[in-house]
């Protein structure tokens, strides 16, 4: 009996590429960007599944070039915005993502970022490793204090409730910002305080932003926003990229309106090497890495393979974003 037909658009950690190779004919972009967009147009004829990483957009097209045999799309990443969702619901292909895994390691590094950006860790080493490090000073590069501070987080799922819980080994005070404020549990048992938007970007010491990237959140760390934080705030975003004007976000720096950011996503990205954002000092960059753990990459890995597995058998994903197509 014949294997099915699946387009994996790059090359995944082995604990889950070797349950698609054993289960089906799979056709791997092996290369270290992207497949070019005429390349995955040509590579997803005639395929049953799709297994895609958020570096590839799978729009209507791709799925028209795909053709009817299409039967499951399968993100190796929590969110998929780069994957039309409207368009694979319209067609009854369900899509997968793979939730849950990554909040530790997400939320661990996003607090990494947050404490190298508060005792300045990057710009210090940069100071060793230059040889300008000639004795102790009482005023040598003087940060913020973590411990006691308010933390605003923008975005209280799972990943933001993560952030949450260690920035109560810290007795950090936390507001979180969700429309409507809806009843929280967890956030009666810490003593975490919904706010609106601007008390939140007011009152906070640190801004983490933990939303998925939608119409709604696009560019929601603005110009005007950036403006009602805090001189000395520092903003976390590892989120994505869009959900911070980037162009604002520099002025802002570059200025001084706000202390500091550490970011995990940019927009564009990966962002220019010659891009003005990464002149300054008072930013940290990194290239998208927030999950980046053997255990969770892996994890990750085994749960975009069962998920393109189940949907090529005619299953229910087990983690699916639009359950719908299954009426």
């Amino acid at each position: 009996m014949s294997k099915p037909k699946v387009f994996v658009t790059r090359s995944i950690l082995d604990a889950g590429l070797d349950i698609v190779r054993d289960f089906c004919e799979a056709d791997i972009w092996s290369g270290e960007l992207p497949p070019p967009r005429e390349v995955l147009l040509e590579r997803v004829k005639g395929v049953e599944g799709i297994l895609s990483l958020l570096t590839s957009q799978i729009d209507d097209e791709v799925m028209a070039a795909a053709g009817t045999n299409l039967k499951v799309i399968s993100n190796y990443a929590v969110g998929y915005d780069n994957i039309d969702i409207p368009a694979a619901t319209r067609r009854g292909v369900p899509v997968g993502n793979t939730p849950g895994v990554l909040t530790d390691t997400t939320a661990d590094f996003a607090f990494a970022l947050l404490m190298a950006a508060a005792r300045r860790v990057v710009e210090a080493d940069v100071y060793a490793r230059a040889g300008k490090w000639r004795t102790w000073g009482p005023s040598l590069l003087l940060g913020q204090d973590i411990t006691g501070a308010t933390l605003g987080i923008i975005g209280f799922g799972r990943i933001g409730k993560g952030m949450a819980k260690r920035a109560q080994g810290f007795d950090m005070e936390i507001l979180y910002y969700s429309p409507n404020c809806p009843p929280d549990p967890y956030a009666a048992e810490i003593g975490a305080h919904c706010v609106d938007l601007t008390t939140l970007l007011e009152r906070s010491d640190f801004v983490s932003v933990h939303v998925p990237l939608n119409d709604q959140t696009h560019h929601l760390i603005n110009k005007e926003t950036l403006r009602m934080m805090k001189p000395s705030a520092v903003l976390i975003n590892t989120a994505r990229g869009p959900v911070v004007d980037t162009e604002a976000l520099y002025e802002a720096l570059r200025d001084q309106v706000i202390g500091y950011a550490a970011l995990d996503v940019t927009d564009p990205e990966p962002i220019p090497a010659d891009h003005p954002l990464l002149e300054l000092e008072n930013v940290i960059v990194a290239p998208h890495i927030a999950s980046a753990s053997y255990a969770t990459r892996g994890k990750m890995a085994t749960m975009a393979a069962e998920n393109l597995i189940a949907g090529l058998k005619g299953e229910h994903l087990p983690n699916c974003v639009n359950p719908q197509v299954y009426g």
